[in-house]
């Protein structure tokens, strides 16, 4: 459907899209044009598209989803300060970008996620990780630093305690480790990951989209203000879809019992 150097797109007939960090040979890393193909095709390509009902993210093969930054690449390279600062923001505001996507994100983790390419996950709604799967943000054990919104969202999903552990010491942890600590949604064996995948995908795909997307947005704005301001922008959101024709479908379909038929407007 959309041509990158570093990603392969799949759009479904129901609205799923697949997306898959193409580059296996250097286990899916951050290099080459993959942050800049990310953002287009999440700003320019994905948000135009009206039919679409939610994304899954996944890595080329089974080895990682994503390692990470391509070190190879970045060895020999010291930006002065300054321009690291601005190209830091790029990053930021292409993981703000997936996380206030308007639809919802699954990352699939099919392997290793580490440094930036656990902090690309951590920008998704929901993860499912394969069993073999290896998590953390190594960054330390290079005398660097998790940049790319690990010192900020992963304190928020699993608690200070264990993120400051997890980043001060660089360890990896396993998918059943990640499950407990809620880092993941659930955990599959490797060979059913894009089954389970889809078949989440597939469930939201059903659902309403302006419904879906309202509650992504409220949950997302929520989390990062007080209570008082949240029940607020709820109201506003409920207040929005309430008006919605798909609302009018549902409430019909229910009455009629019969499967309503959502159109996103």
């Amino acid at each position: 459907m959309y041509e990158y150097e570093t990603l392969l797109v799949e759009r479904r007939d129901n609205g799923v899209a697949i997306v898959t960090l193409n580059r296996p040979d250097r286990m899916n890393t951050l290099g080459g044009t993959m942050k800049p193909d990310l953002w287009d095709l999440f700003q320019n390509k994905l948000l135009e598209d009206r039919d679409l009902r939610c994304v899954i993210l996944i890595g080329a093969g089974d080895k990682a989803f994503c390692a990470g930054a391509d070190i190879k690449e970045r060895a020999a390279n010291k930006l002065p300060l300054a321009e690291y600062y601005a190209k830091q923001k790029y990053t930021h505001d292409l993981t703000l970008l997936i996380e206030n996507f308007e639809r919802p994100v699954i990352g699939a983790i099919n392997g290793y996620a580490l440094g930036g390419g656990m902090e690309i996950a951590l920008s998704t709604d929901i993860r499912i990780a394969a069993d073999h799967a290896k998590m953390g943000l190594p960054e330390v054990n290079l005398g660097a630093f998790p940049a790319a919104g690990g010192t900020q969202r992963m304190p928020r999903l699993v608690g200070a305690p264990l993120a400051k552990e997890l980043m001060f010491t660089g360890r990896h942890i396993d998918a059943a480790e990640a499950l407990s600590h809620g880092l993941v949604n659930k955990v599959v064996p490797g060979a059913q990951l894009m089954d389970a995948a889809l078949e989440l995908a597939d469930r939201i795909a059903e659902k309403p989209p302006l419904s879906v997307s309202f509650i992504k947005g409220a949950v997302n704005t929520g989390l990062q203000v007080g209570l008082e301001a949240g029940l607020q922008y709820e109201r506003l959101n409920a207040a929005i879809v309430l008006q919605s024709e798909d609302r009018s479908e549902g409430m019909k379909a229910f009455v009629e019992k019969r499967k309503p038929v959502f159109r996103g407007v």
